[in-house]
Formats: C-alpha cells, sequence, structure tokens
C-alpha cells in the first residue's frame, strides 16, 4: 500500500514562499537546512500528516516561471470542514493572490465549493470544501 509522503516545491523567492506557507495556510516548519547540496535553502513543512519540501534553486540555476500548461502537477488542493471560515481568514491576510473564474474568488465545480491561491513562486493551492466532496 502506498500512501504520499510529500511534494517538492523550488522557488527562487524562498522567504516569501516559505511566509507564505506558514502564516498564510498554517502549516509548521520542521525542519530547515541552509546550505543543503549547492541550494541556499531546503526546508520541510507539515499540515497534519501532509508535508512540503521547499527548496530554492541550485547556486546558478534559474527556474523558468510556472506554465499551467506544462506536464506534471499542475496545483495541489487542500479541504477544509470550515469553508467561509478559511477563505475569510486568507483574504484577510495582505496581499494574497486569487485565480477568479468569471471574477469570482469561489466558484463552485461539480457542485462543490473551492477557490484557487497562487503561492509566491507560482504554485496553485485549490481549498475545497470537504462537505461537498
Amino acid at each position: 500500500m502506498l500512501t504520499i509522503h510529500h511534494i517538492c516545491i523550488q522557488t527562487d523567492v524562498y522567504s516569501e514562499s516559505r511566509n507564505f506557507y506558514i502564516n498564510v495556510l498554517q502549516f509548521k516548519l520542521l525542519n530547515e537546512t541552509p546550505n543543503f547540496h549547492s541550494r541556499q535553502y531546503n526546508s520541510w513543512l507539515n499540515l497534519g500528516t501532509f508535508m512540503i519540501e521547499l527548496q530554492t534553486n541550485k547556486n546558478g540555476e534559474l527556474l523558468s516561471e510556472f506554465n499551467k500548461n506544462s506536464k506534471g502537477i499542475v496545483h495541489f488542493c487542500l479541504y477544509t470542514e470550515d469553508f467561509d471560515m478559511e477563505y475569510n481568514r486568507i483574504k484577510e491576510t495582505a496581499n494574497q493572490k486569487f485565480r477568479q473564474k468569471d471574477g469570482s474568488d469561489i466558484y463552485s465545480v461539480n457542485g462543490g465549493r473551492l477557490f484557487k491561491l497562487v503561492a509566491p513562486e507560482g504554485t496553485i493551492i485549490e481549498i475545497r470544501d470537504m462537505n461537498d466532496i
């Protein structure tokens, strides 16, 4: 039986990304290692049993901009039992970038409510109402 351990996110705006996952999405910092295999930082963050390995690009390496048309993971999704509270809490934090659909932050897909945030490095995070799944 397989179970998910983590996803890895590369960023060239480490401080902004780290602060976003910790302060906005409420991940906990488990470990932060400077100078990790020619990277400025490699960190482990967790939210419940879900973990993110957040790492900077290798020294001298340029990362390309996020592109939703590339292969691989396009977004990851978190769900909540209190959708309205989480939306309002996140909306109140400074400078959050929401992906809108038809001019609205919150929209419905197959009868379920969701909204999407864009992290500083470009990762799209979908937040769904657990009661709609």
